[in-house]
């Protein structure tokens, strides 16, 4: 286990590794040193083939209020140029999050505005807690959710995101899995074990081709059937049918017994 100022990582040897944000006294807002903490661990994990899943959680009541309010007084004073540097930062940090390797959960057991929302929508899965809220509440300080903005729009639409962040309204976890930015809402006390039992289930079938189904996504997402992705696809399963891992997880199951995977 690896604990900071802002965030503790734990990576556990059965391929669960756990993210959580550490500042509870301020609601684990974002500042500049969160969000350098933040990337740094995201990257280190993503470039160990060992992680198989990354659980992304908070400590306290708050998963994430958003920026934080001292923070925002040193950025008012700085110059358009330097605004620009430091929201770089910001949307690197969502960009690493959104492009990990391995399935991403976020597991929400509270409050999640501005960025924190930001940070669940590039998440491969979120599990929140029916105590959970979120806001887009940017507008409300005469600033608007752009970093975060192009993942937001992909999991909750446009015309959700046409009312809510020019609302800033609040709303609870239950509406959150309406416009699909949370994928269930659970009871407090069961949150800890959806995650985990969640984590499991991912980390019970082959790595490379989890790896693989989630890039795939992305891949064919909004592309034109034809000819070209045809092909594309195609290849793909040729591919992972003549892997090591295809040719085992078939001949498992065929011979009704455990992959090899699953003894390691």
């Amino acid at each position: 286990m690896t604990e900071k100022l802002t965030i503790i990582v734990n990576q556990q040897t059965n391929g669960i590794a756990r993210i959580q944000l550490n500042q509870p006294q301020i609601h684990n807002a974002f500042d500049d040193v969160l969000i350098a903490d933040l990337t740094e661990a995201l990257i280190q994990l993503n470039g160990d083939p060992a992680v198989k899943v990354l659980i992304l959680g908070a400590e306290g009541k708050s998963f994430s209020a958003g920026a934080d309010l001292n923070w925002m007084r040193k950025m008012a004073d700085y110059s358009r140029d330097e605004n620009h540097q430091d929201s770089l930062l910001l949307a690197d940090l969502m960009s690493v999050l959104y492009t990990m390797k391995c399935p991403t959960i976020a597991a929400v057991q509270g409050a999640a505005f501005g960025g924190g929302v930001g940070l669940v929508a590039c998440c491969d899965i979120a599990l929140a807690s029916e105590k959970a809220s979120f806001c887009l509440s940017e507008v409300k300080l005469g600033l608007l959710p752009a970093v975060i903005s192009p993942y937001v729009v992909k999991a909750i639409g446009e015309r959700a995101a046409k009312r809510y962040f020019v609302t800033a309204e609040r709303f609870n976890a239950n509406r959150a899995a309406e416009l699909g930015l949370v994928s269930e809402v659970v009871a407090p006390e069961e949150l800890e074990n959806k995650v985990l039992a969640l984590a499991q289930v991912i980390i019970n079938n082959s790595s490379p081709a989890v790896k693989d189904a989630k890039l795939i996504i992305n891949d064919v997402l909004n592309k034109e059937i034809d000819g070209q992705l045809k092909s594309m696809t195609a290849n793909r399963i040729a591919n992972i049918r003549a892997s090591s891992e295809g040719k085992e997880g078939i001949s498992a199951f065929l011979e009704k017994r455990q992959a090899n995977w699953l003894k390691e």
